[in-house]
């Protein structure tokens, strides 16, 4: 893999400079892992509030939550705590009635977005997302809109859900405090967690913009469909950033996240660090669900096991995707991607959310694109 030199680095800095300066977002950090380096560490711009951006300065992560909990799933697969083909009732009872269609749900299915209970009306209740008992309820009661396994439907938030409560039972920990201990820490991802630590103030982790929405060259039956300044507001008020919300409340940095992605890019381990075996992380990798109309985005997906994969051309992971790819998004702001080719990992982080599907994606693959440059030439 060829090393960055002083040009390439001035030339990455100038894509980085110019997204701040057209107003793309207020404030944002890129980070980009190469030979197990900590190679591009950029920050810039402000938070609405006027708070310059850092290498330290620590964003709401949204999806980009969901690989990190997903690894930790992986983790108890690889100790022989549970199975891919387990189905859920295996381990949570109480999450349906013997025999019936919500029954056959398995673990695969969950991390693959193929449950067929992708949304439901505990979405519409974030008052009470900081209740586990009250999460773990909604699950329960919860049936499906598809038969399991049948489609592939992203799961914005029910896919944390799951998984946490999967940990829970299994590990004994809840769900927080078991990535704490067993990815966070040992990676040395000081600045990362599941909602904030105890005693943290919400003013710890930078405000979030909301971006209006204007006429542009776009499917609007694409993305989540959220407004995005509803979305800042929501993910700003400080009851959601203490929740923990496996899916969506990741606190942290670019930093950490490239770490994260060069770690599973490099077969699971990094400075001597192993977090999954080469063998878990090749089956984490494989395709299990592809569509060419997802159930909840509307637009081509490809998913592995709690990661999304490239290779299709309504992805984010540049913009002539290479399916070797792996990664994830988070809400209209964030983005992550490692490449298991050149052990490559990749973090783009900013706290201004704009609309979904095509704008999203372009500010992002032009960002991947400018890296995998310099890093071919």
């Amino acid at each position: 893999m060829p090393r960055l030199t002083d040009d390439d680095e001035r030339r990455l800095r100038a894509v980085f400079d110019r997204h701040l300066s057209v107003g793309l977002h207020d404030g944002a950090q890129l980070a980009v892992y190469v030979d197990g380096d900590l190679a591009v560490d950029f920050a810039g711009g402000t938070d609405p509030d006027g708070q310059e951006t850092t290498p330290t300065r620590r964003h709401v992560l949204f999806s980009c939550t969901k690989p990190y909990v997903g690894v930790a799933l992986h983790r108890l697969v690889e100790d022989g705590a549970l199975d891919y083909d387990d189905r859920v009732v295996d381990h949570w009872p109480e999450f349906a009635e013997a025999g019936s269609e919500k029954a056959a749900i398995t673990v695969r299915h969950v991390l693959s977005h193929q449950s067929g209970i992708p949304f439901g009306e505990f979405d519409e209740r974030p008052d009470l997302w900081g209740d586990w008992d009250e999460v773990v309820r909604a699950m329960e009661e919860i049936d499906p809109v598809f038969p399991p396994g049948e489609r592939a439907a992203y799961h914005s938030l029910n896919y944390g859900w799951l998984v946490g409560e999967l940990i829970r039972r299994v590990s004994g920990d809840p769900v927080a405090e078991f990535v704490e201990t067993e990815l966070f820490e040992p990676l040395g991802m000081t600045d990362t967690s599941i909602g904030l630590r105890d005693g943290e103030a919400p003013d710890s982790v930078a405000t979030l913009s909301g971006f209006s929405v204007f006429d542009r060259c776009r499917d609007p039956a694409e993305g989540l469909g959220d407004p995005p300044a509803e979305a800042a507001a929501a993910f700003n008020d400080p009851a959601i950033r203490r929740a923990v919300v496996p899916a969506a409340t990741g606190m942290g940095t670019a930093r950490d996240m490239a770490r994260f992605y060069a770690t599973i890019a490099n077969g699971g381990e990094l400075d001597g660090t192993r977090i999954l075996d080469a063998e878990t992380v090749e089956d984490a990798l494989a395709v299990q669900a592809e569509t060419e109309d997802d159930g909840t985005l509307g637009r081509p997906m490809r998913y592995a096991l709690g990661f999304w994969k490239g290779g299709h051309p309504a992805d984010m992971f540049g913009t002539i995707s290479d399916e070797r790819l792996f990664g994830h998004a988070g809400l209209g702001s964030v983005f992550g991607w490692g490449d298991p080719d050149t052990g490559v990992g990749f973090a783009y982080v900013t706290n201004g959310i704009r609309e979904e599907s095509y704008e999203h994606a372009a500010r992002v693959n032009a960002m991947t694109d400018a890296v995998r440059t310099v890093l071919r030439e």
